[in-house]
């Protein structure tokens, strides 16, 4: 599948977001697991002279994340809080694929991968450094109305 077909895997709104820069216990081994379990490509990396990771960027599809070791500072892990407060939303092509692999590399599975009523199938996943990820291939486009509606008859509405 590729991001120019009828209907796109990563809405256009969603192109440009805010690039989530996230703090990890052990950087090097969290760049080691998002590139088995979801396909990252590191883009960028500064070693801290002292060892562990100043600064990385990777690229899951067309997203951006920065990561690094957690430091002295106001920055601390999801695992130091005992949870976390955001999650991380990507779209990729593929999420039943991605979910399956990553649960292979030992990514905890929140919610298997199910079409969702605002049109995207979802999975949520949980990395071993705390984080939360929600991963969504875009299926169908639709009205605010048909939106209304269709929460309406789900579960959730």
């Amino acid at each position: 599948m590729t991001f120019d077909e009828a209907v796109k895997t990563v809405p256009e709104r969603y192109r440009t977001a805010v690039v989530p820069h996230i703090m990890v216990a052990d950087a090097a081994a969290a760049l080691s697991f998002y590139g088995r379990a979801f396909g990252a490509v590191e883009e960028f990396r500064l070693n801290h002279p002292q060892g562990g990771v100043m600064h990385a960027e990777i690229r899951i599809g067309a997203a951006v994340l920065m990561l690094g070791d957690v430091s002295e500072g106001p920055f601390t892990a999801p695992t130091a809080l005992g949870g976390t407060s955001a999650a991380l939303h990507v779209f990729v092509p593929d999420v039943d694929a991605l979910a399956r692999t990553a649960a292979a590399e030992g990514a905890e599975v929140v919610q298997a991968p199910a079409d969702q009523f605002h049109g995207d199938r979802t999975a949520i996943l949980r990395d071993p450094f705390g984080h939360l990820w929600v991963f969504l291939t875009h299926l169908e486009d639709f009205s605010g109305e048909e939106l209304e509606r269709r929460l309406k008859e789900s579960a959730v509405g």
